[in-house]
């Protein structure tokens, strides 16, 4: 945001409340979330953050700058007390490729390195960064704010025309302000522990994957699923794995999460095989404990400040939504600073709806998923309302038709949103209703009014790989031609054999 603001011709300064690099927790990013990378930095000429959309160009210019490789989300349900059990008749994994090989692949980022990095960018563009600032107070006017706080033992103040709060959950504004927090509907506010490991285990070691799988389950996003919540593996190329649970209240009291490397303990202790990948491993960092995730802090923005939209709410790290509503409250903001000296009440209002009717949406897919942790099979089938949305927005978008897919997760579509909304609602309120047959056809019905991946074509289960044919099906309701994908697959940086429509 800050080298966004000065490509825009204003005088920046940028406050961090630490110093660089340090650890920060939201490290997993999407199609979606690369999209919107690689759109921002080439219309505010950023080459360098242009390059980290994808694995292959952050692999040649930035080899030191730490990532993970991630073709797309692993999803593999336990019982407690039991060992995983592979096989199509478990009905208990389910791995859903995002790209087609790992050269466009999207990417886990080690935030120390990677924030260092943006850092550094922004610094060479001319943004006045301080850090070790422990703000206090705010104080606004008709011209602009006032920051008061301390640097080194010493009082400091600052003042700015606008200023943009990116300090992230319960940040700097949110004390600040004054403001309460409100519920996120439907949604259950788990627990979380996590640290940095090494040595951990990769899956396919242990429980050898089968011929056919898209890819190893490891080069994901893994989510080791279980009754009460779910573990996340994310694996860097420097050989760290971010590993964390986000758990119900009920069973963060039942372990006493708060206890940290014990709780930790008793938890792998009921998930034998997720205990396997752990028997070697050592954490390199204390484990930090979040007694609540989720978190609503409103207002979005006054006359003369806006926050971005981690800021303002969080869900749970279930599907990776943080950098995708990030990335979207940035496009928001860059273009209100681009319209215009210092945004209008009018363009900031609409900032405000967006951000929330976005956080909203997020909130009622992971809300539903909660509901059926102990149901892999509706689980499944909830999380083809996820990516059916998620992939019809990203092709939208690179077809330069984004008013087809308007809010997060196609939630002000005229057919999907409201259908969507409806399925996922009675996911929460009618548990039992979600796990029948006709929810199940009604589920399929209404993804297959955005359907660009195949999302239930024959024959798929357990494994989603990335095929062009249902997005060829599909090239009247992209308002397209089948040569503009030919084009657009190019552009991606799809292989040649799946670049033209099947014969």
């Amino acid at each position: 945001m800050a080298m966004i603001a000065r490509r825009l011709g204003r005088s920046v300064l940028l406050l961090e409340r630490r110093r660089h690099p340090r650890f920060a927790i939201g490290e997993s990013s999407t199609p979606l979330s690369n999209l919107l990378l690689e759109s921002l930095a080439r219309r505010f000429e950023l080459p360098a953050v242009a390059t980290l959309a994808k694995w292959g160009t952050w692999q040649r210019h930035h080899p030191d700058v730490s990532a993970g490789l991630k073709r797309g989300f692993t999803f593999l349900h336990h019982r407690f007390g039991e060992g995983f059990q592979t096989g199509a008749a478990n009905g208990r994994e389910l791995l859903v490729a995002a790209s087609p090989t790992d050269e466009i692949a999207d990417t886990h980022w080690y935030r120390p390195e990677v924030d260092h990095f943006f850092q550094k960018e922004a610094a060479a563009l001319g943004v006045d960064y301080h850090d070790e600032v422990h703000l206090h107070a705010l104080e606004e006017s008709a011209d602009g704010v006032v920051l008061r706080g301390a640097q080194h033992g010493q009082e400091v103040e600052y003042r700015a025309r606008f200023l943009i709060d990116a300090s992230g959950p319960r940040g700097f504004l949110h004390p600040i302000h004054g403001t309460s927090e409100l519920e996120i509907p439907g949604v259950t506010p788990n627990e979380a522990l996590y640290s940095h490991f090494s040595g951990v285990e990769r899956w396919e070691a242990l429980q050898p994957p089968e011929p056919g799988i898209p890819f190893p389950p490891d080069d994901a996003a893994v989510h080791h699923v279980f009754p009460g919540g779910w573990m996340w593996l994310l694996r860097f190329n420097n050989g760290i794995t971010s590993a964390g649970v986000s758990l119900s209240p009920a069973l963060a009291a039942e372990l006493n999460l708060a206890e940290g490397a014990p709780a930790w303990e008793r938890l792998l202790h009921r998930l034998p095989s997720v205990r396997s990948q752990f028997q070697y491993a050592s954490t390199l960092l204390p484990f930090q404990h979040l007694p609540r995730m989720a978190f609503r802090s409103p207002p979005v923005h006054a006359t003369r400040w806006a926050r971005l939209p981690s800021a303002v709410g969080f869900v749970d790290p279930l599907l990776s939504t943080g950098f995708a509503l990030n990335l979207l409250g940035i496009e928001r903001l860059a273009a209100l600073l681009s319209a215009a000296d210092i945004p209008s009440p009018q363009s900031l209002l609409e900032h405000e709806r967006d951000t929330e009717a976005d956080l909203l949406a997020a909130g009622r897919m992971i809300g539903a998923l909660q509901a059926h942790f102990g149901c892999p099979t509706t689980f499944s089938h909830l999380l083809m309302l996820y990516f059916a949305a998620a992939s019809f927005s990203e092709t939208a978008r690179r077809l330069n038709r984004a008013h087809l897919a308007p809010g997060f997760l196609l939630h002000a579509h005229s057919r999907f949103g409201p259908e969507s909304a409806a399925l996922l609602r009675e996911a929460v309120l009618h548990p039992p209703s979600a796990a029948t047959p006709a929810f199940r056809d009604r589920i399929r019905n209404t993804v297959a009014t955005v359907d660009v991946g195949g999302w239930f074509d024959a024959g798929r289960t357990r494994w989603h790989p990335v095929e062009t044919a249902p997005l060829f099906r599909a090239v009247s309701n992209l308002e397209s031609t089948p040569s503009e994908l030919e084009t657009l697959l190019r552009g991606a940086g799809f292989p040649e054999e799946q670049c033209h429509p099947p014969r």
